[in-house]
């Protein structure tokens, strides 16, 4: 006899009570009606209609395989994938477009994996979360979760090599994250770097254990970037570790350098008493807000003139590598707020910081690195573009700005 198609027994009209429940059912059958449709077209008729195939051997439906659970981010549904029997050869064998072989989850619960990884929760309160979220019936396990770390480091070490030869590359940041993720104390430096493209879009391209920001460390990942073909950018962000300059002067003499005014003003604040850093820091805060470089000069003598005879060592600060801090007023105007700091390091890096500063599973750097640069991955699908993308391009190609503004070549010449 044959089989009938599996469905889900709901009811008609959910309460508050049921809703959930409903929900997945409706999805359930929804699934597997699909899964019905697929195999329609393959065999290019509906069921209990026969065909002949090329061979002369008929190939036709042959009941269902054995329920088997799917993970979603909205709880776990159960399907039945349809069998079928006597194909004509192998080059016809079905293959759901929907629900592949092997597959127990959907990407999405793939990308909530790491993150409650990372939350610091202990390999069976991991399990116990994700069932909370996705049902008692999700397919997970011990060894699953196992092949699940096995495959991002086969991941991370396929990303970790790839050329860069494609990449049009205008902006650089890089910066050190420190994390408290079970990371070797010597190591628990995280070298950063993410690059803004001529598209405008921002990627990921370097994470690595470093110790202590050293100079070594910054040449080996500048130059493992070169090696792999990634050209020098036109700017580099980065905060005032000489290390990272000095690394990025041997391997991109070429590129210009922005030091981050979020660690400037830090600096300097640390150099005068409380009482006085509030209307400090928005005496500093409004500097790299200035219209123009001259302005922003202008502005930074005026603080100087404020403190220099009671706190010389906080304006000494301020103007240590001064063209480093003004270097942003030589590119678009609109790029700026993404010039000023090494936010585009530090924002995603905030959520990582939540979820790692408990952990302390890591007792190799390496398995601490691939976590979280598979959560890096996560967060770089939803990094914004630049403002006004078409301006990377422009900077790309060697156009020059003045303040923001693009320069004319009748400009130019009039300067001249």
């Amino acid at each position: 006899m044959k089989k009938k198609t599996p469905t889900t027994p709901v009811t008609s009209t959910p309460t508050w009570e049921t809703l959930e429940s409903f929900m997945r059912g409706k999805i359930q059958d929804t699934l597997q009606a699909i899964l019905e449709e697929e195999v329609s077209s393959f065999l290019g008729r509906a069921p209990s209609v026969r065909r002949a195939t090329v061979d002369g051997e008929p190939g036709y439906r042959n009941g269902y395989g054995k329920p088997r659970r799917l993970a979603l981010t909205c709880g776990t549904v159960t399907v039945q994938r349809p069998r079928l029997r006597s194909m004509a050869s192998l080059d016809e064998r079905f293959e759901s477009q929907v629900l592949p072989l092997f597959k127990r989850r959907t990407e999405e619960v793939g990308a909530l994996l790491p993150e409650l990884y990372l939350h610091g929760l202990s390999q069976g309160d991991f399990e116990l979360a994700l069932r909370g979220l996705l049902g008692e019936g999700a397919p997970l396990s011990a060894s699953s979760i196992a092949r699940l770390k096995v495959k991002w480091q086969s991941e991370h070490e396929a990303w970790r090599t790839r050329s860069l030869e494609d990449r049009e590359l205008v902006y650089v940041w890089a910066d050190g994250v420190y994390v408290k993720a079970g990371l070797e104390k010597e190591k628990a430096c995280l070298l950063v770097v993410i690059g803004g493209l001529a598209d405008g879009t921002k990627e990921v391209l370097a994470v690595v254990p470093g110790y202590r920001e050293s100079t070594p460390s910054w040449r080996e990942v500048f130059k493992d970037l070169k090696d792999r073909g990634l050209e020098a950018p036109k700017l580099m962000v980065a905060d005032g570790n000489a290390g990272a300059w000095a690394a990025a002067a041997e391997i991109w003499p070429e590129s210009r350098e922005q030091r981050c005014w979020n660690h400037k003003i830090v600096n300097v604040l640390d150099q005068l008493p409380k009482k006085l850093q509030a209307m400090a820091r928005e005496q500093l805060c409004a500097i790299p807000y200035a219209e123009t470089r001259r302005e922003a000069v202008r502005q930074r003598d005026a603080f100087a003139k404020s403190y220099r005879r009671t706190h010389p060592r906080a304006v000494e600060i301020l103007e240590k590598d001064w063209e480093r801090m003004v270097a942003f007023y030589d590119f678009p105007k609109e790029h700026w707020k993404h010039l000023r700091t090494t936010n585009v390091v530090e924002s995603p890096f905030a959520a990582v910081r939540l979820r790692t500063d408990a952990a302390k599973r890591f007792k190799k750097v390496e398995n601490g690195t691939v976590m979280i640069w598979r959560l890096l991955m996560i967060a770089e699908k939803r990094f914004r573009k630049l403002n006004a993308p078409h301006l990377a391009a422009e900077v790309y190609r060697g156009v020059v700005f003045e303040d923001g503004e693009k320069i004319s070549k009748s400009t130019r010449r009039v300067a001249a």
